[in-house]
């Protein structure tokens, strides 16, 4: 059946800005600025990743730094104001870090960036060594992929697998992603078995069957 899922070893991002433990205050918004970017691993030994510092755990320290929050505030924001006082990347950093492996599928790794509401991964290996990082954006380049590419893996994986028989007079076509099939079949059962394995496929956006089959007009649509 089909290659794909694709895992997150396919779009994951490899040369990753990282500090250490120690990192200061001024180092971290200093390496965010220069790198562009907007959290980075914090790691500790030979790259394990301990933790995830962001710029949502900097900004307390201009927020707080000339406000004086009556005593519910402070009860309230006591996390916040923690990270106010704090000056290295050990003190700031979000422990332990939420993390996904290499060959985890790409809607695994969108179901933890959900569930924890992060918008980005550390990848890392069985011993927690950072692989790489992977952020919404990366999930998303799938849809980049070609008309061609997903027609073609449709027709051999999921028509020629179901429909045997009829595969060669079976229509597909993908415009934008939407893969729309027609023709007649043999078994009206298997439309929205088709629908389910090629909505299944890397890439695609939605499905559209228009199917004749036993003497009927089938149609399924899937999203």
């Amino acid at each position: 059946m089909s290659e794909t899922p694709h895992q997150v070893s396919d779009v994951m991002t490899r040369s990753v800005v990282a500090v250490g433990r120690d990192a200061s205050f001024k180092e971290m918004v200093r390496t965010m600025g220069q790198w562009r970017v907007s959290a980075m691993p914090v790691l500790e030994g030979e790259g394990r990743v301990v933790g995830v510092v962001s710029e949502a755990d900097l900004l307390p320290k201009e927020e707080f730094r000339d406000s004086d929050p009556d005593r519910f505030e402070q009860l309230r924001r006591l996390p916040d104001l923690a990270k106010a006082g704090a000056v290295t990347a050990e003190e700031l950093m979000t422990a332990p870090a939420v993390t996904v492996h290499a060959d985890a599928t790409l809607a695994e790794a969108a179901r933890i960036m959900a569930v924890r509401r992060v918008k980005r991964l550390p990848v890392v290996d069985s011993e927690g060594m950072l692989q790489g990082i992977v952020s919404r954006g990366d999930l998303l380049k799938v849809f980049l992929r070609p008309d061609e590419d997903i027609e073609e893996e449709v027709r051999r994986t999921v028509v020629s697998y179901l429909f045997p028989e009829v595969s060669r007079t079976v229509r597909v076509r993908v415009d934008e992603g939407v893969v729309t099939l027609g023709g007649q079949i043999p078994n009206a059962a298997m439309i929205p078995v088709a629908a389910r394995l090629i909505r299944a496929v890397e890439g695609v956006v939605d499905v559209e069957c228009h199917f004749t089959a036993a003497g009927q007009a089938q149609g399924a649509h899937g999203s």
